[in-house]
């Protein structure tokens, strides 16, 4: 089979398709021929060596991929051959023609939904469900300000921000990217290249601030919210987009109740690949009932995935990036 391979540290333009062994099918896994895979931000820290988790050389990169079930392990019960499918990769190894992976990290996706859907769907809205609802305890009626608003997982915040009640508060820089924020629910936007987060959040509370803030971003973003949330404010550290890891100064944490709270769903999935499973099948039924509409940006096929994560870097595209297998 081919994969794209990381033999070195480095960035997008250090990955090269080439051929690799197929892997052996354990009893409690499952073979898939990966039709598309999702790009994500995690991806190009792990090819550079910053992520967490650092496989050894050489590695596919790649969390999540959509395709067909070719064969199961003696003990899978839930799945078969021919099944149409999406799968969260432990660490990585998604860019790829095919994967074998713990069957208990595969979900059925609808008939109507196509592969390049599947691919961009499991990181971004297994994250934001994750993170709003099991971290955050996002209630009903409450004011959700969303960092990145325009990203794949900062658009998919928006949207389950919306369906679980709250009032979404939307933050991205440009016209551009608001209007797809719009486009997916937020009800107030915020460009954060001409407007203070945390003025116009106040502005836009009355005062009282933000309940909840979703942030893939970090930096700069990060400390306007912290200074425009409310009391008991739940902040939810997902990522830091803009390359700063910021320190939260403990005074600002105390004076109003605030917490400050991890999201870490990858490493949930693995802890617990059934519950990640089980939250995902019910957000497919979410999308089959119309409610959440992932939004794909652009597809390059596996060959070109250095220009794939190039421009997920360039922050240019709302939404995702796909791979094409």
């Amino acid at each position: 089979m081919k994969a794209v391979l990381c033999r070195e540290w480095g960035g997008p333009e250090s990955l090269r398709v080439e051929e690799a062994a197929s892997p052996a099918l354990a009893p409690n896994e499952a073979r898939i021929r990966v039709r598309a895979c999702g790009v994500n931000f995690a991806d190009t820290l792990m090819i550079a060596g910053k992520y967490q988790v650092k496989p050894e050389f050489p590695f596919t990169p790649g969390l999540e991929a959509a395709g067909e079930v070719i064969e199961t392990g003696a003990r899978v019960r839930h799945l078969a051959p021919g099944q149409r499918v999406l799968a969260v990769m432990r660490h990585a190894g998604a860019y790829s023609e095919e994967i074998v992976i713990n069957a208990d990290a595969v979900v059925p996706i609808p008939e109507a939904m196509d592969f390049i859907t599947a691919a961009a769907f499991p990181v971004a809205y297994g994250t934001a469900h994750f993170a709003l609802t099991h971290r955050g305890q996002l209630a009903p009626g409450e004011n959700l300000l969303v960092l990145g608003a325009a990203g794949g997982v900062g658009l998919a915040a928006v949207e389950i921000g919306k369906a679980l009640g709250a009032r979404v508060i939307a933050a991205a820089g440009g016209s551009d990217k608001l209007a797809a924020a719009k486009a997916h629910g937020a009800d107030e936007l915020i460009d954060y290249r001409t407007e203070s987060i945390r003025d116009r959040v106040r502005e836009l509370t009355q005062g009282r601030g933000a309940d909840v803030v979703f942030d893939p971003v970090g930096g700069d973003a990060f400390d306007q919210a912290l200074r425009a949330v409310n009391w008991q404010a739940r902040l939810l550290v997902i990522g830091f987009a803009a390359g700063r890891i910021q320190a939260v100064p403990a005074n600002l944490i105390l004076v109003k109740n605030v917490s400050v709270v991890g999201v870490v769903w990858g490493a949930q999935a693995e802890r617990d690949p059934v519950m990640v499973s089980r939250n995902l099948a019910e957000l497919l039924r979410w999308w089959e009932a119309g409610r959440l509409h992932p939004l794909v940006a652009r597809s390059f096929p596996l060959a070109e995935a250095g220009a794939a994560m190039t421009a997920l870097l360039s922050r240019r595209y709302p939404g995702k990036i796909v791979l094409e297998v």
